[in-house]
């Protein structure tokens, strides 16, 4: 069976991370993704992040920009907007994160290409969206998702020095870009079923809130500006906490129907005294002995080891799981059988781990190849538009292709 997006062309003229996590997902998913860079290629490549080794792999690179084709094109120039131009003939879907000036100046804006292509989707991602005074503002994850759309200060204990940052980079990135993707599909879909083409725009604040969207409308209905953060030092239900093992790890437990689960997690756990326990028989005496009955958890916990642990805990039918460092879940059990994380070719004998796109189709992973090396595709693409080997020079000695 093919991939669900076959036959699907994408033109991508968009650099860093989000809208380009985008394109890499649609290329997983089957779209011919061909991305648009400048003579100096996207600014992602060979961006250096600290604390992150020194590895010749650029994993932001090959990650984001998956199965796609570069072309470099100098789209200030006529010539290289006529190349543009004849790309978008017949491509499905034009997608972009370069700031709305930008594209009004170039003449790649919205406007202007669904007028050339009226069956062109026209897929944006923005930091504030496309609506309001600050719609041609700029922005980053770490800035405008995790910043500006709530997440650092909702993660941030009240008096702390700083605020809490994101666990990676691009994180709010690829969960936007994914959320981008899903919209150009539904569009795909209102095409096919309609004959109507359109607009679609995701933005870092919108998918952000959309992240938090409980605390967000709780919020604004009750008129508070911050919940506080629980104390992770006496949980509402010890049933529902992070507990500290004998050998230095953590187990988190989300048995949110406590007293479902409390007298069977007792039992497994060598101590029915604690089930049988007045203070501590149902949900009502625990809330109201929580201290006593939290520190009787907490030791239970610091007595034995993760491994132990596993055992114990997979004898009862209550929820929880292990925090995993990054380092181990290549080796998860469940990572292996579903494929989440695979290995790339990548020339030679050699391969790239790299995380699959979340979504199986037939209860399989989708396979992906490399990124693009600058330019690698720009005479192989040009020649099938119609270029003939002269035209493609000439384009070169203009400095329109590279």
């Amino acid at each position: 069976m093919g991939k669900p997006l076959e036959g699907i062309k994408v033109v991508e003229v968009a650099m860093w991370a989000f809208v380009p996590a985008c394109g890499g997902m649609l290329a997983d998913l089957g779209a011919e993704v061909i991305k648009i860079e400048p003579p100096s290629g996207d600014p992602l490549r060979g961006l250096q992040i600290g604390g992150l080794g020194q590895s010749a792999i650029d994993y932001s690179w090959e990650s984001y920009n998956r199965g796609k084709r570069s072309v470099t094109l100098d789209l200030k120039q006529p010539a290289g907007r006529a190349v543009l131009d004849r790309l978008l003939e017949d491509a499905d879907v034009f997608l972009t994160n370069l700031l709305p000036p930008a594209r009004r100046t170039m003449r790649i804006d919205a406007a202007t290409l669904r007028e050339a292509f009226p069956r062109l989707i026209y897929a944006s991602g923005s930091a504030l969206g496309p609506n309001g005074p600050e719609s041609d503002k700029g922005g980053y994850d770490a800035i405008t998702f995790w910043a500006r759309g709530g997440l650092a200060s909702s993660l941030t204990e009240e008096g702390a020095l700083h605020p809490v940052g994101p666990p990676g980079p691009a994180f709010g990135d690829t969960l936007s870009g994914a959320m981008l993707a899903g919209g150009i599909c539904a569009a795909i879909a209102r095409r096919a079923l309609t004959g109507e083409a359109g607009e679609v725009d995701v933005s870092l604040l919108g998918a952000a809130m959309w992240s938090q969207q409980r605390l967000i409308c709780q919020a604004t209905a009750d008129g508070v500006r911050k919940f506080p953060r629980p104390d992770p030092r006496l949980p509402n239900n010890v049933l529902v906490a992070n507990y500290r093992t004998a050998d230095g790890r953590f187990v988190a437990l989300c048995m949110l129907q406590a007293d479902r689960y409390w007298a069977r997690f007792c039992e497994v756990a060598g101590r029915p005294d604690l089930a049988a326990d007045p203070r501590f028989a149902n949900s009502a005496a625990r809330r109201e002995n929580l201290a006593a009955c939290h520190e009787a958890v907490t030791e239970l916990f610091a007595s034995r080891t993760l491994a132990e642990w596993r055992d114990i805990l997979s004898r009862q039918d209550g929820q929880w799981d292990v925090v995993q460092d990054v380092g181990e879940i290549a080796q998860d059990v469940q990572v292996r059988a579903n494929g989440y994380l695979k290995q790339v070719p990548a020339g030679g004998d050699t391969t790239l781990p790299m995380v699959s796109v979340p979504m199986l189709f037939d209860g399989a992973a989708l396979p992906s190849s490399r990124s693009p090396e600058l330019g690698a595709d720009s005479d192989a693409v040009l020649s099938a538009l119609g270029y003939s080997e002269d035209e493609i020079i000439d384009l070169k000695v203009q400095g329109v292709v590279f």
